[in-house]
């Protein structure tokens, strides 16, 4: 199944940096190893937010809400998720 998920990452303020960074670099390693197993087949940057738009490809709800849970940011993230279906009008 294909879902469009959307995440907004909300980082506390009084964060610590050095923590902070550790988190983007386990994130940043997650997001290229989901890449690289199919599972995660497109991401975007939204421009001008801390936010992307992603395109997984999974078997069901349960496994994309694993998938999602396992991000190191996934405690700072707001999350919309939009399943999609083919659209009789695509020609691939």
């Amino acid at each position: 199944m294909l879902y469009c998920v959307t995440m907004e990452v909300r980082i506390p303020h009084d964060m610590d940096l050095e923590r902070l960074e550790r988190l983007k670099a386990e994130e940043r390693a997650r997001a290229q190893e989901l890449q690289r197993a199919g599972s995660w087949r497109h991401l975007w940057r939204v421009a001008g937010r801390y936010a992307n738009v992603s395109i997984f490809d999974v078997a069901d709800h349960d496994e994309l809400h694993a998938i999602l849970s396992t991000l190191p940011l996934f405690p700072f993230m707001d999350i919309a998720v939009t399943p999609l279906a083919r659209h009789p009008s695509a020609i691939d």
